[in-house]
């Protein structure tokens, strides 16, 4: 990196600016495009839905379809949300491959898209209870004080879900 004159900045260490900035690999590009592409489609209070497809004779393994509604059609989002979350896609029965049992696994693949999608930045709170808008946000129901409720939330219930 070059200063106002032209010259080149250096860190402490020796090491020019320029070597301290990682490079991004293909994979992690394509994670950070499926990230921006999907903060366009999903909004906070946007609802996620899930649909599950099949699972395993063992019960431990679950295929689960992700899609939004928008114009009254489907928009499936499993592809993008396999990327960003990192999970194996089932092309048997098309679904994110979701390993586990004992909890709500369609709830677990929103919760984990929406802290992937707002990690670090936040987003602002939707509540306007004139018009009957409730904010997903977790602090509305944990903060006994409701005057202290931030205008900005940092936590995983920014979409909310839905089977199908």
């Amino acid at each position: 990196m070059s200063d106002a004159n032209g010259s080149e900045q250096h860190l402490k260490d020796g090491g020019s600016m320029a070597e301290a900035v990682p490079k991004l690999s293909k994979k992690e590009r394509e994670i950070q495009r499926q990230v921006l592409e999907l903060r366009e489609i999903l909004k906070p209070g946007d609802t996620v839905y899930t649909k599950l497809n099949h699972v395993s004779r063992s019960g431990m393994t679950r295929s689960i379809e992700v899609m939004v509604f928008r114009d009254n059609a489907p928009v499936n989002l499993t592809y993008a949300v396999s990327e960003v979350l990192d999970y194996k896609i089932d092309n048997r029965h098309w679904g994110l491959k979701v390993g586990g049992c004992g909890m709500d696994m369609g709830f677990s693949v929103v919760y984990n898209l929406s802290s992937a999608l707002y990690r670090g930045i936040g987003y602002d709170c939707i509540e306007d209870r004139e018009n009957g808008v409730r904010c997903p946000a977790a602090d509305h129901v944990n903060m006994r004080d409701k005057s202290k409720i931030p205008s900005r939330h940092y936590d995983g219930y920014a979409l909310r879900h839905r089977w199908i």
